[in-house]
């Protein structure tokens, strides 16, 4: 009887008494099924994201997985709670639509104000899906080169020879050069002077590479026998040959280091010449002054 009394005092009737009852019991069954429709969405990727991990042997593999799942998790749970937020507002009596279209507007203008990072995004989802690069790879993003340290959605961060670290966005790369996948070349080009004998010089190149390959210290990084190319092009001072020696990945620099290295002891034991930069200058003639014998 009290109660009844001190909500008439306050102006409430039964029936809004009641509505307001639904509305609330309504709103507690969309935030609940919200967070338990986002739970079940996010732990099932989580659970597909674990099994495909336990299926991959690659360390890289395993941490592009995640970065996807991670990804994947935040887009359901955002798309669920804004739902959920929308079906509120619509039990609380606040009209959607209007809402709807502001959001429509204002999505075009950030949209048009972060294209870029959008675009980033998207760039960084198929970087990810197509395998282009994994962390510890070497690579040519255009302008940028070196090893990569981290792959993220949102750009891609190098460190060059030099110490240097590149954030490089994934929406500005044009094309990626992975200089480490599966194997490389390391391709020797070798000059020699125009009165060498080229025949001598291309056996001595044979014949390091074969001493090369032998050596414990770098038969596990040379793939194949060396392939000597031959007369690459004539120079201005040196006749140039070239060959290439298949490696695995990110020996190339070591291999070719140490062939250059035997290769020019090689040639000084077989009096093959390494010829120097050479310029002839040709001096026109001065005419004989008039009156000038010549003696």
């Amino acid at each position: 009887m009290k109660e009844a009394l001190s909500v008439a005092w306050l102006g409430i009737t039964d029936a809004q008494l009641l509505n307001a009852a639904s509305a609330a019991a309504r709103i507690s069954l969309i935030v609940f099924a919200a967070w338990l429709l986002a739970g079940l969405l996010q732990r099932s990727i989580r659970r597909v994201r674990v099994r495909l991990s336990a299926r991959l042997t690659d360390r890289e593999s395993v941490k592009r997985a995640e970065t996807l799942g991670r990804a994947l998790r935040y887009v359901v749970g955002v798309v669920v709670w804004l739902l959920a937020v929308l079906l509120v507002l619509g039990e609380l009596g606040v009209s959607v639509a209007p809402l709807l279209g502001a959001a429509g507007v204002a999505g075009v203008a950030i949209g048009f104000g972060a294209q870029s990072l959008v675009r980033d995004y998207f760039a960084g989802l198929f970087l990810l899906l197509e395998d282009q690069l994994h962390q510890g790879d070497v690579v040519k993003l255009d302008d940028h080169a070196g090893v990569v340290e981290e792959v993220t959605l949102r750009y891609v961060r190098l460190r060059d020879y030099d110490g240097h670290v590149h954030f490089v966005p994934n929406g500005r790369i044009g094309a990626v050069v992975n200089l480490s996948r599966g194997f490389a070349q390391a391709v020797i080009d070798v000059g020699i002077s125009y009165a060498a004998d080229i025949d001598r010089a291309m056996a001595l190149m044979v014949e390091v590479a074969r001493g090369l390959r032998e050596d414990p210290a770098f038969a596990s990084r040379i793939v194949d026998d060396f392939e000597l190319a031959g007369v690459e092009r004539w120079a201005d001072s040196a006749i140039v040959l070239r060959g290439r020696f298949k490696v695995a990945p990110l020996e190339q620099w070591s291999v070719r280091r140490e062939y250059l290295r035997r290769l020019k002891r090689g040639f000084d034991e077989g009096g093959i010449e390494i010829p120097f930069p050479q310029l002839t200058v040709h001096l026109p003639e001065r005419p004989m002054p008039a009156g000038s014998t010549g003696a």
